[in-house]
């Protein structure tokens, strides 16, 4: 469904503390911000700390320092999403007593090790828009009896969505209303294609939700209606239309901005301290000559 836009518009900024914020960041956070105060909307900030093995304290107070020194105000509290495991996992359950998700066994290296052989006469495995390998495991083809003894064993294991299963779950074609525009230009309404991302992860035995079950959900609970963000997810829009019918979640606008590339045309990463905002601070700039420099 939907969100109601009739009411005060919602944003929200959703960095992971699991490094520096850099110049990527500062972008998609003063967009979000900017965009609020045109509508006086309101703006939320949620730290996504599912990675809880990567994530630490002192990356989410940097967050706060960073985004301070930048000028942006944010409703309190913060949303932090390692607090809500018990949510995601009710969730999931609501989809595997639905008979749309399955337990997966194959560890990295052995889904690694089962496409190149796949591939190793020139037949190429289907990827996802992100270059990862459609799921090969076959679980999703086991019987309850099956599965149930497989989990009793202890064996770490994904849970999985039965892209198939879920597809024909969903009445009509999926899309969405994009405001801005995606890595070719596309805008307005653009068509959603979940199956190109193959079974996608729900959650991991050392992770309780995905990235893409967490942001639907929270972005669902906290009312957002508009989701600014860059080019890299916009594909994943798809993925999460498809979660949003499936769960009975409400549809926000989205509007996807270009993204901020290093010297090599590359997406920018936390671990080039070169390009973090707190390097540019400390060498003397201004929060000014950030926005100068991004917009």
């Amino acid at each position: 469904m939907p969100a109601d836009l009739s009411k005060q518009p919602v944003f929200r900024f959703a960095p992971s503390p699991n490094g520096l914020l850099h110049l990527g960041h500062a972008l998609s956070a003063i967009i979000n911000h900017d965009m609020t105060k045109e509508c006086n909307g309101r703006f939320l900030l949620r730290i996504e700390d599912i990675d809880t093995t990567r994530c630490r304290p002192e990356f989410e107070a940097a967050i706060y320092e960073d985004l301070n020194w930048l000028g942006l105000n944010w409703e309190k509290p913060v949303r932090r999403q390692s607090e809500h495991f018990a949510l995601y996992g009710e969730m999931l359950e609501r989809l595997i007593a639905r008979g749309l998700a399955y337990p997966s066994f194959m560890s990295r290296s052995e889904i690694k090790a089962a496409v190149t052989a796949y591939e190793i006469d020139g037949k190429i495995w289907p990827r996802d828009p992100d270059g990862a390998p459609h799921y090969p495991g076959n679980e999703r083809e086991w019987d309850i009896g099956k599965r149930r003894d497989m989990l009793a064993t202890g064996r770490q294991h994904a849970w999985r969505l039965d892209m198939e299963r879920a597809l024909k779950e969903i009445e009509g074609p999926l899309s969405w209303r994009e405001t801005g525009a995606g890595p070719d230009g596309e805008t307005g309404e653009i068509a959603a294609d979940p199956a190109e991302w193959g079974d996608i992860v729900l959650s991991r035995s050392d992770a309780p939700s995905s990235y893409h079950l967490a942001v639907t959900v929270d972005d669902a609970l906290q009312g957002i209606t508009h989701v600014v963000r860059g080019h890299d997810l916009f594909h994943a829009t798809s993925v999460h239309r498809l979660l949003q019918q499936l769960l009975g979640l409400t549809e926000p606008v989205y509007h996807h901005h270009r993204l901020v590339l290093d010297k090599d045309g590359k997406k920018l990463s936390k671990s080039d301290g070169s390009t973090g905002i707190a390097a540019y601070r400390a060498a003397g700039r201004s929060a000014a000559d950030i926005r100068a420099l991004l917009l």
